[in-house]
């Protein structure tokens, strides 16, 4: 017998369950409740309530069932069974009593069934009775409301009979009994099965291939996709003592039911920086759709790139969007289309790069009508917001910049695409290159340029190390330190292809570069204009307009985009969006119509998080100044901040010092050149001065702390790509900070290369905070430079593991300023134990050791028993959330009980026991240094418990007990 505490202790289960699908699946759980009586009428009116989100109404009707007792509770699971495995209802009885005394009763007890009956029918019926007049139009225009599906408006319809006393119940009783017997669902109808091919074969036929710069190579998806570290999104300022790291997740649980931020909506947030993979992980998505491998639980799937709707001036409808814009139903158009509308649940729409759509998100227009035309902003807004097919699943892609507050309250999961991991651009090499022994000279290249290293952990740039193999494998150790060497790289690639043969031979010199001059500043005019305009896809016209004709379309730089309109003329784009801002930092390098001092709304652009009344007013002066529309300056101002910030470091690293005598040979006027390398230093000094005077004045006798925003960091990425000492010097002179903070940041290796370049010249000592970012193993390499002046490393939540600790370590025991270390929340193991006991053997100064929630076992704690038996220094030690046992607890409360200076000590979920417990209580007796001792969440029990008590008898330090 089903019994009500087991319905209590199931019921977080249920609620999902009830909420995890659409309302149309709550309201069919209703029906089956009152067909069979377990909710009153007035029960269901409580329950039924419009606007009111769904999770409120699950927890309502799990309490009104649980007040029923277990025969309700019971029933309850079985209508959620029914709901679930969407099984046909009981047919109806073969005719109906003509005179029933109880028509409303009759269509509740069958209401199942009737609902299955009416839909496809519901606009014939209600027609019918508005014209025998038991309905009035205005009944009639609410059931009809565009936000209804034809079986939601059904169910309107009976609930409108059970409280009229006109003879609607009884005179739908016999238009429910005269009506077709429905024989498949829906979506299984002819028209919609021809639909369905079609839509699977487009979208196969555009997601199966990757498409290389000449087309001549076609890579297939299949056998170079490599998955990227995907997580879902942490909240700050979660910091219980067992919290542990962000969940990594396959690509195939991307609709998983953890890390939700907001049940009611429908909106999966994918974000991640430039390059990281976000396009290619959809297009991933899109091609295990339509092979039938995976998410087919969405009988439909409409793939759509925001760069190119953007393009669409004229208003739209869902009703073009989905047909005109994505696929057309070759048959019975208005019969898919009302299918559509009817199970939204089983669609999804992707939205591919929402940080190059340049309309910003409000949700303060709505527009709820899915056959009324609206703006293109409009209903790509409203679709996100859930007014327009809500319930319908949707996949929004972006770099973290572009994603505002109010967006995230309509987002139900947000991830973070952090790029490769080592092994993963391992992986993907040897995918892309399976001649014999090419992956491992590429790999072992690789290896021994940290720098290179670094940078790979973004798709994009394995890519083009993969691309330019045969140039790094010929350069003899000389490799690309900087993101400007990189596509300085890929850039020599790409015109070798199109030169000559014998010109191979002499790679990236000022013949090949001036040859080409004129190409590349008709690209790069072209790219600079895209980002002051915000265009991204550039029609014939406009590259016409931009003087590049076919032979320089030839060398691979724009390549064909996925069309709009299906039949149009395909345009053309940029190989990525680097690529767009790198040949814009080329023309602002190289051109004439560049003034020097145009360059400083370049470097004063306003990073994320300004206030929007400061861009205003910056683009009010600059309107004021005289800014000519379609000037250098004016594209400037127009530009989004996250690309102008790119484009910025791209021409800092132009006109480095490494690179001004290749820009210098192709300059006509050579002294231009210096100006603007002397004018971008000034604007970059002057940009660091103005963020450091930002900062407030510590308070007195504390020391200062920063929390650095995230153009700090495109500052000294602009700095690196100078790569001038001198200037990373004068930039920290007068940087007087005790802490400096960036957690949340998108710092992955390649910008902890640039902090390390930029901070190691800072003259006093700083603890660094670099928790909840993509550090890894390649981050804390490039991070050694700057260790000898961190006073504290905090790398909580970066997916650290043993190999990058023990390096770490390696050079922390020579680092006489390094005092502390918090590890916590990533995937260390036993295997860095010998290296953490070493540092705290040879460390008598070292302060604090925080290893929480990792995979450290008794064998690594008794490692670092070692190491504390030889330490006299260290004040806190953390080992929550990891399994050191009774074993590992012995160790430790051994090699402390003679320890003098431990204050702190957490040993909270290492499935300790009552022995563990004893070690520790002997450990109490001796030890008159510690002051807190955390135990939560292990099994002590009153054995142990009996031993602590006793222990702390003869214990007078002891201030805090958990």
């Amino acid at each position: 017998m089903y019994t009500q505490d087991a319905f209590q202790a199931q019921r977080s289960q249920l609620v999902e369950l009830l909420v995890s699908g659409s309302l149309e699946g709550f309201e069919s759980v209703l029906d089956w409740l009152l067909s069979w009586e377990v909710l009153s009428w007035e029960d269901y009116e409580g329950l039924s309530l419009l606007g009111q989100p769904v999770s409120h109404l699950a927890r309502r009707l799990l309490d009104t069932v649980w007040n029923k007792g277990a025969w309700g509770c019971e029933l309850l699971t079985a209508a959620v069974r029914e709901t679930q495995a969407d099984r046909q209802p009981p047919e109806l009885p073969g005719c109906w009593e003509p005179h029933s005394p109880h028509p409303a009763r009759d269509l509740q007890s069958h209401r199942p069934a009737i609902v299955r009956r009416l839909h496809g029918h519901v606009e014939g019926v209600l027609d019918l009775t508005q014209a025998r007049g038991f309905i009035s139009r205005y009944e009639c225009d609410e059931i009809r409301r565009p936000i209804f599906t034809s079986s939601q408006r059904a169910r309107r319809l009976l609930d409108l009979a059970t409280v009229k006393a006109n003879g609607l119940a009884a005179f739908l009783l016999q238009c429910v009994q005269e009506l077709p017997v429905p024989l498949a669902l829906p979506f299984e109808d002819a028209a919609c099965k021809r639909y369905l091919s079609k839509l699977r074969t487009m979208v196969s036929a555009q997601s199966r291939f990757l498409s290389t710069y000449d087309g001549t190579e076609s890579l297939c998806l299949e056998e170079i996709y490599t998955e990227n570290v995907l997580e879902i999104r942490t909240e700050a300022g979660m910091a219980g003592p067992l919290q542990q790291s962000p969940a990594t997740l396959g690509l195939e649980e991307l609709f998983s039911t953890r890390g939700h931020l907001n049940e009611d909506a429908d909106t999966v947030l994918v974000v991640g920086e430039a390059g990281s993979g976000k396009s290619t992980l959809l297009q991933q998505l899109h091609l295990l759709w339509a092979s039938g491998r995976a998410f087919q639980e969405f009988i439909f799937v409409f793939p759509f790139s925001c760069r190119q709707l953007q393009c669409l001036a004229k208003p739209l409808s869902v009703w073009t969007l989905l047909f005109e814009h994505c696929c057309w139903p070759d048959l019975g158009q208005q019969d898919v289309f009302q299918v559509l509308l009817d199970h939204p649940e089983r669609i999804l729409l992707t939205f591919d790069g929402f940080d190059e759509f340049r309309f910003r998100f409000t949700d303060r227009d709505r527009h709820c009508c899915p056959t009324a035309p609206t703006s293109v902003q409009s209903l790509l807004f409203n679709l996100l917001q859930g007014n327009l097919l809500k319930n319908a699943r949707k996949v929004l892609t972006s770099r973290p910049d572009a994603v505002s507050a109010s967006l995230r309250k309509h987002v139900r999961t947000e991830l973070n695409l952090k790029g490769f991991s080592e092994e993963g651009i391992e992986l993907y090499l040897r995918k892309r290159h399976r001649e014999p022994g090419e992956a491992e000279r590429l790999i072992c290249c690789l290896r021994a340029t940290s720098a290179l290293h670094s940078l790979c952990h973004l798709p994009v740039f394995s890519w083009m190390v993969s691309k330019c193999h045969r140039e790094l494998l010929l350069q003899g150790g000389v490799s690309p330190k900087t993101t400007t060497d990189m596509y300085l790289l890929i850039l020599q690639h790409f015109l070798l292809h199109a030169s000559p043969p014998d010109s191979a031979a002499h790679g990236l010199g000022a013949g090949l570069l001036r040859g080409s001059l004129l190409t590349l500043l008709h690209l790069g005019r072209l790219a600079l204009w895209g980002l002051g305009t915000c265009c991204y896809v550039f029609s014939p016209r406009q590259l016409q307009a931009a003087h590049v004709d076919s032979e320089e379309v030839s060398l691979g730089f724009l390549v064909r985009a996925k069309t709009v309109v299906p039949g149009s003329t395909a345009p053309l784009e940029f190989l990525h969006i680097t690529f767009q801002c790198f040949f814009a930092a080329f023309y602002l390098a190289l051109s004439a119509d560049t003034p020097p001092s145009s360059l400083r709304h370049l470097f004063n652009c306003h990073g994320p998080g300004c206030s929007p009344l400061a861009g205003v007013l910056s683009k009010l002066r600059m309107r004021d100044s005289g800014c000519k529309e379609g000037s250098v300056a004016a594209l400037l101002q127009g530009a989004e901040p996250h690309n102008l910030q790119i484009t910025a470091a791209f021409l800092a690293g132009l006109l480095s010092q490494e690179h001004r005598g290749l820009l210098a040979e192709c300059q006509v006027f050579e002294k231009a050149l210096l100006w603007r390398q002397a004018c971008t230093r000034r604007c970059l000094a002057r940009s660091l001065r103005k963020h450091f005077r930002s900062i407030p004045p510590a308070v007195p006798g504390e020391a200062k702390s920063v929390h650095a925003m995230p153009s700090f960091i495109w500052l000294i990425r602009s700095l690196y790509e100078m790569q001038e000492e001198r200037l990373a010097r004068e930039a920290v002179r007068r940087l007087d900070v005790g802490h400096l903070k960036l957690t949340f940041c998108s710092v992955g290796p390649a910008e902890c290369a640039a902090l390390a370049f930029v901070l190691r010249h800072l003259r006093q000592p700083v603890a660094l905070q670099l928790d909840h970012n993509s550090v890894g193993d390649m981050g804390v390499e490039q991070l050694l430079p700057c260790l000898g002046v961190c006073k504290a490393l905090y790398l909580r939540d970066n997916n650290v593991s043993d190999r990058g600790i023990c390096k770490l370590t390696e050079h922390a025991v020579r680092c006489e300023q390094l005092q502390k270390l918090a590890l916590f929340n990533n995937k260390l193991t036993d295997g860095c134990a010998h290296s953490m006991a070493k540092l705290l053997a040879c460390k008598q100064n070292f302060l604090a050791l925080r290893l929480g929630n990792n995979h450290i076992t008794a064998a690594g704690a008794e490692v670092l028993a070692q190491g504390l038996r030889a330490n006299a220094s260290l004040q806190f030690l953390g080992l929550w959330g990891n399994k050191v046992g009774d074993r590992g607890a012995q160790a430790l409360a051994e090699a402390l009980g003679d320890h003098r200076s431990l204050r702190w000590l957490s040993l909270v979920g290492n499935d300790i026991g009552s022995v563990g417990a004893q070690a520790l209580a002997l450990m109490l007796e001796k030890n008159m240094a510690l002051e807190e001792l955390c135990l939560e969440e292990n099994h002590v029990q009153d054995e142990g418990v009996c031993c602590l008590a006793k222990g702390l008898e003869k214990n007078s330090s002891l201030k805090v007990l958990k």
